[in-house]
């Protein structure tokens, strides 16, 4: 799938996500902030050195858009989401691996599309902020290498993290 074809799928995403919020009866407001303005916490079962700030809907409860950052060597072990999953890159390079497929290293503009269940990890190479799309409500699941689930804790140790348990 070309680069032009991705954005456009990650634009109607969006677009639909919103017409169901309105059609739902959840109705919409304009508005609008630059980073400088966001508050950055930690996101449970991330690890802490990736913090993020909601832009839109409720990560605990359904789709949201979250603007995450990312430092360099930061890396967030093999795991899976529930939602589907669409990561933009803003600034920076990471590298995304996902199982069964190619590694991709994504640079500002890049883009990632992850189905339901589909295990993948990210580090970030250069100081990374992206935007990640979830269509359900955002959770972690962590797997070793044969593909079982395992703890947050756990999956952290393998890359000399924490986990995040709470917003802070």
């Amino acid at each position: 799938m070309s680069y032009r074809s991705q954005v456009f799928l990650f634009a109607v995403s969006l677009v639909l996500c919103s017409s169901a919020s309105i059609i739902h009866g959840q109705g919409m407001k304009s508005e609008g902030r630059n980073p400088a303005q966001m508050k950055f916490t930690t996101i449970p079962g991330l690890p802490t050195c990736t913090t993020g700030s909601v832009q839109s809907g409720n990560p605990m409860t359904g789709p949201s858009i979250i603007l995450a950052k990312i430092p360099t060597g930061c890396s967030i072990p093999w795991h899976w989401h529930t939602p589907n999953e669409n990561v933009m890159i803003v600034s920076g390079v990471g590298r995304m691996d996902m199982k069964d497929e190619k590694s991709l290293t994504l640079r500002a503009g890049g883009f990632a599309m992850m189905a339901s269940h589909h295990v993948h990890q990210f580090k970030c190479l250069s100081s990374c902020q992206l935007y990640i799309y979830s269509d359900a409500a955002f959770d972690v699941h962590y797997v070793d290498k044969q593909g079982t689930e395992i703890s947050p804790a756990d999956a952290m140790k393998a890359v000399k993290q924490k986990a995040a348990t709470e917003m802070k």
